[in-house]
């Protein structure tokens, strides 16, 4: 049986593959999961390197989608980063939220501190889409809310869709 070693996961069986597999890693100082999901139970090489190629710039990638984010924010017909900061504002408990940001600070706006307290929690690869190839999902905290802002790109990691979801 032929094995592909891809990083975090170790030795995946290409010929006889689960649909699903998934690791905790530390990432920036946080723990994030990342998932594999396949759609057959073989697969090219040429896919598995792709993804081994993602898996380990990852980092490059959330760089990237805080640029998609803040632009986002900062478009005034954007309408999914102000939506999500906008709800958990109006929606959360300040006791929760005084935890993250500061309320006493008039210096930063709110919606700003909570802006850069979104952070990526999870990375959902899919190796056999092109289209939606990888989904990240941040966070301003799973104690705080189930609402995620998702980042949906291709394998280069340019962006596909961004949506706010629960």
């Amino acid at each position: 049986m032929t094995e592909y070693t891809m990083p975090y996961f170790g030795k995946l069986p290409i010929e006889n593959l689960e649909d699903y597999y998934d690791v905790n890693i530390d990432y920036d100082g946080s723990e994030i999961q990342i998932d594999l999901n396949f759609e057959n139970e073989t697969i090219e090489i040429s896919a598995l390197d792709k993804t081994r190629n993602f898996i380990e710039n990852i980092g490059n990638h959330d760089k990237q989608n805080r640029k998609y984010i803040l632009n986002d924010y900062n478009d005034k017909d954007g309408d999914t980063v102000k939506t999500y900061l906008q709800h958990h504002l109006e929606a959360a408990d300040k006791e929760e939220l005084s935890r993250i940001i500061n309320f006493e600070d008039t210096t930063i706006k709110q919606e700003q501190q909570l802006l850069a307290k979104l952070k990526l929690i999870r990375v959902g690869l899919y190796p056999e889409d092109e289209e939606n190839f990888a989904v990240f999902d941040y966070s301003i905290g799973q104690d705080i809310t189930d609402y995620l802002v998702v980042i949906n790109t291709d394998p280069d990691g340019k962006l596909d869709y961004m949506a706010m979801e629960s």
